[in-house]
């Protein structure tokens, strides 16, 4: 892959894709272009041979500060009623790419999140934040509904309907250390040890079996719409499908050989 719109590497070493958004001078903010493009990317990653997670990090100050008021806010106004939903569905599109990629996706956020960009953060699987990376889901402060992208999904099952409704509703940005105490955040890092943190639990989820971390996400996806019967009799059938996978034997294996399993 090739996009236009951020830097994109792989590491070949630790199968870790990295995607950096790159408008420092814009604080990262998005533009239709981004949006469709990192749509894209994450479609093509779900099957990629050589991706096995990914990481996603902002350039400069900022991880994302959301849609671009002069390139996207300002163009919205000459659209009508259906150019809008359009716009909205592309925004939403984005998040489904990420939630139903089945490589792990780890969030770095080096700095200020906001808006849009707080909710690619809270789709990925697992957020690092440096100490710097204050948030806000800032929809309401602009007249917008907070229930933007899949926002009023995911955020109640990250940190509770007591504080999604908060978030959501006010619009206000929390801290790092507020972000992690309500769960928002798996870790809060000093910024100079942020990628490096970051890099390791991607590659460490990269070193696991990949079919099965991706069976895993989607039973999160999934499982909060069954009943406790159903989700019960759907992860028995998965659980039979993996260990009918070779990664399931390797770990078996490697045990008995005492060494580190192989997952491919």
């Amino acid at each position: 892959m090739n996009p236009r719109s951020f830097l994109y590497s792989v590491d070949p070493a630790t199968s870790v894709a990295t995607i950096t958004l790159n408008r420092p001078d814009r604080l990262n903010a998005l533009t239709f272009e981004v949006y469709a493009e990192l749509r894209d990317t994450f479609r093509a990653l779900d099957t990629d041979p050589g991706v096995r997670a990914i990481l996603i990090t902002g350039a400069g100050r900022a991880f994302c500060t959301g849609g671009d008021v002069e390139d996207i806010i300002g163009a919205l106004f000459s659209r009508d009623a259906e150019g809008l939903l359009e716009f909205t569905r592309l925004t939403g599109d984005l998040i489904l790419s990420i939630r139903q990629c089945s490589r792990p996706v780890v969030a770095a956020l080096n700095g200020t999140v906001a808006g849009a960009g707080a909710v690619i953060a809270a789709a990925s699987d697992i957020r690092i934040a440096a100490e710097t990376a204050k948030i806000a889901f800032l929809f309401s402060r602009v007249g917008l509904t907070g229930a933007d992208m899949g926002a009023a999904w995911l955020l109640p099952r990250l940190v509770g309907m007591a504080h999604a409704s908060e978030l959501l509703m006010l619009g206000d940005f929390v801290s790092a250390e507020r972000a992690a105490q309500i769960g928002l955040y798996n870790r809060v890092v000093p910024g100079d040890r942020l990628m490096a943190e970051a890099t390791e639990v991607a590659a460490r989820l990269a070193r696991g079996p990949s079919v099965a971390l991706g069976v895993t996400k989607q039973a999160l996806n999934q499982e909060a719409h069954m009943d406790l019967v159903a989700a019960i009799e759907w992860e028995a059938q998965a659980q039979a499908a993996c260990m009918g996978n070779p990664n399931f034997r390797e770990a078996y294996e490697a045990f008995r050989a005492r060494r580190n399993p192989r997952f491919v």
